[in-house]
């Protein structure tokens, strides 16, 4: 009979889901590698065609009659206008009503949702999506593809997406990166934190540049184009017909 792993007398067990296993046989670690392999290419082969898009996040938990919904709407929906694709994390709230916004405005309206132990559905106002096994590859791909970046107001998963980005500007991986803050009474505390941050020095005055903090959709389309204008080239993609590789479509009403 196994016995359970302890480590500082916190007792380790297997529905800890295998994260605190430590390693495994050489073969288990093989079989992840490829796993993790296999769940890129899958969300490769396809958002490659999707254009570019904006990412919006924000809470799975506003339902339709939420202000916050209403506004992930208007928001996406001029975006969409201004031709971007929306993506999302494709599943309900604030993501659906991102989708929403663009899909009823009839721009390209995609997502990359997330296998979760109680299982996230997919929203219907999505052309197109892909379901992702793990966290970090599905984090890559939202970034990936994007030209811009919209959070409104969410909880700890959004804080997730909206700080590794704001570190992926920090230290150069990423430049000229827009990211638009919507709600700035929910947000409050954070724009004081980062500009307690710059005095003292723990970041760069540079870096608060691209963040913005506003509750008007048409000021954050105009800092999102702004940048975009100014530092990207959208590159025209060709599908592979030997690679049976599609273009997006939108569905027919």
């Amino acid at each position: 009979m196994s016995h359970p792993k302890t480590f500082s007398g916190i007792e380790l067990k297997e529905k800890d889901g295998g994260y605190l296993e430590g390693p495994r046989s050489r073969w288990s670690e093989l079989v992840l590698a490829f796993s993790v392999f296999k769940e890129f290419i899958k969300g490769f082969r396809a958002l490659h065609f999707i254009g570019p898009c904006i990412t919006v996040f924000g809470s799975a938990r506003f339902k339709e009659d939420h202000r916050y919904y209403r506004k992930a709407m208007e928001i996406s929906g001029k975006l969409s206008e201004a031709g971007f694709t929306i993506m999302t994390g494709g599943g309900p709230g604030i993501m659906e009503a991102a989708n929403r916004g663009a899909y009823e405005k009839g721009g390209y309206s995609v997502g990359c949702n997330i296998e979760l132990p109680h299982e996230q559905k997919e929203n219907p106002y999505m052309h197109k999506w892909v379901t992702i096994k793990f966290f970090f590859v599905r984090k890559v791909l939202l970034v990936k593809y994007s030209y811009g970046f919209v959070v409104m107001p969410g909880g700890v998963g959004t804080m997730d997406e909206l700080f590794e980005t704001i570190t992926l500007i920090q230290t150069g991986v990423i430049r000229n990166f827009p990211v638009v803050l919507i709600g700035k009474e929910y947000y409050k505390d954070i724009s004081e934190m980062l500009h307690k941050m710059v005095e003292e020095r723990t970041i760069h005055p540079d870096d608060l540049n691209l963040v913005l903090f506003t509750d008007d959709t048409d000021e954050a389309l105009r800092h999102i184009q702004h940048y975009v204008k100014q530092n990207y080239t959208v590159k025209r993609l060709r599908p592979r017909r030997w690679l049976a590789e599609k273009k997006l479509h939108k569905e027919k009403a």
